[in-house]
């Protein structure tokens, strides 16, 4: 399975990438920025994307529409990673089309699994 992470936050990506590879045996690919984020989605077609919702320029919410807006990027499963758990919030998230919310911070031990189970045990 392969991953995108989508996060401003350096070592969120690190830890993020670190837990997604060697303890969930993913394939992972990083981006910085909302921007580059649909960039690479369009040319790596990962099977999911962990996006961040808080970014500077692009947003996580604004990323989710430009990736939903491309056929080729459109069926991807988005699971937002967000400080804000609070149930508002996360209702609002999901209302985007999220497939899921992970709150951060997160696990790096169990987040591969908790991946999976939003993604329906792939």
């Amino acid at each position: 399975m392969k991953i995108l992470i989508i996060d401003d936050e350096a070592d969120i990506r690190q830890i993020a990438r670190l837990s997604l590879s060697r303890v969930g045996r993913m394939e992972v690919v990083e981006a910085g920025s909302g921007f580059d984020g649909v960039e690479l989605a369009q040319l790596e077609r990962p099977d999911c994307i962990l996006l961040d919702v808080m970014m500077p320029q692009m947003d996580g919410p604004t990323t989710l529409a430009k990736l939903r807006a491309s056929a080729v990027t459109a069926a991807i499963p988005v699971i937002f990673l967000t400080a804000k758990a609070m149930t508002p919030e996360v209702k609002g998230l999901m209302e985007t089309g999220a497939a899921g919310v992970l709150t951060k911070p997160f696990d790096p031990m169990t987040l591969p699994d908790q991946v999976r189970e939003i993604l329906g045990g792939s």
